[in-house]
């Protein structure tokens, strides 16, 4: 018999009466938390008002649960919502679609940009996705402490047996599966260290799009090719050729690409970096 990886942890980080707190809602604020000290130093490093990444924060908050909610609903299960909407404001019983929040946060930056910095929505997000790429592993590392979205069988060592996932049981007892989750963790943190490289030591922000670009190709790529070894998220995926996941990721893909090959068609734009916030609202310029 082959050995695998044992995965028994309890996705409970800690309880304290009524109080529970899950691994996954961890990440979660961990994430957003060092996302807004990240987006901080690169608001500073530009001059821009501190105010900026606070507002920033709340907009993607509320969108990202949000869009990711209504992403799930609308691309997944709508036959199931649909005859019970109440049932859409039930997020703590799971059901979040990653490409319905990206969805929500495109539309929030532009909100925000109209409203706030009055700039192109172009510049929040070639500085908004650095943090976004980190968020988006530790997210993906809460869904492997709640020993969910894995991937198929698999003889690697490195296959991990999901004791605690009702789906493990039914479909795989006694076999190894693909740890999908640590797969796309793993792209999302190197993405992330791409994207600061390119921003701290590259000047990539002097290419408007080109950070926005890179990462729509290193988040949806990594999705679609890592897709092929996950299991169908619900049962209409079965027998497709590319499964919803898959069919979504492909329009940010080629955005991604269109980014890419524009910002470097055009001329570099010139910053100023003064390396503190502005004590007052920066110009506002496209």
């Amino acid at each position: 018999m082959l050995d695998f990886v044992i995965w028994n942890v309890d996705p409970t980080f800690f309880s304290m009466g009524p109080v529970v707190v899950r691994w996954y809602g961890l990440m979660f604020a961990v994430g957003f938390l060092l996302g807004c000290n990240i987006l901080g130093r690169i608001y500073r490093h530009e001059g821009m008002p501190e105010k900026w990444v606070g507002i920033l924060l709340l907009w993607v908050v509320g969108a990202t649960i949000i869009g990711a909610r209504l992403g799930h609903v609308f691309f997944y299960e709508w036959s199931y919502y649909s005859q019970h909407p109440g049932d859409i404001f039930k997020v703590w019983e799971g059901g979040l679609a990653s490409h319905g929040g990206t969805i929500a946060i495109i539309l929030a930056v532009f909100i925000y940009s109209w409203f706030t910095t009055r700039r192109s929505p172009l510049w929040t997000f070639d500085r908004l996705v650095i943090p976004t790429a980190l968020v988006g592993g530790l997210i993906r590392m809460g869904n492997l402490m709640n020993s969910e979205i894995f991937g198929t069988a698999t003889d690697l060592p490195w296959g991990f047996m999901f004791l605690r996932s009702r789906q493990w049981h039914e479909m795989y007892e006694g076999m190894g599966c693909h740890p999908t989750q640590l797969y796309e963790a793993m792209c999302y943190f190197a993405l992330f260290a791409l994207l600061m490289w390119m921003y701290w030591r590259k000047n990539a922000e002097t290419r408007p799009g080109l950070l926005f670009g890179v990462f729509f190709i290193g988040i949806f790529l990594s999705r679609f090719l890592i897709e092929f070894i996950k299991n169908d998220q619900v049962g209409f995926e079965a027998g497709m050729v590319l499964n919803m996941g898959q069919l979504l990721s492909i329009p940010f893909i080629l955005a991604g690409v269109f980014f890419v090959v524009r910002a470097m068609m055009r001329p570099e734009v010139h910053i100023d970096f003064p390396n503190r916030f502005a004590d007052e609202d920066a110009p506002r310029k496209s």
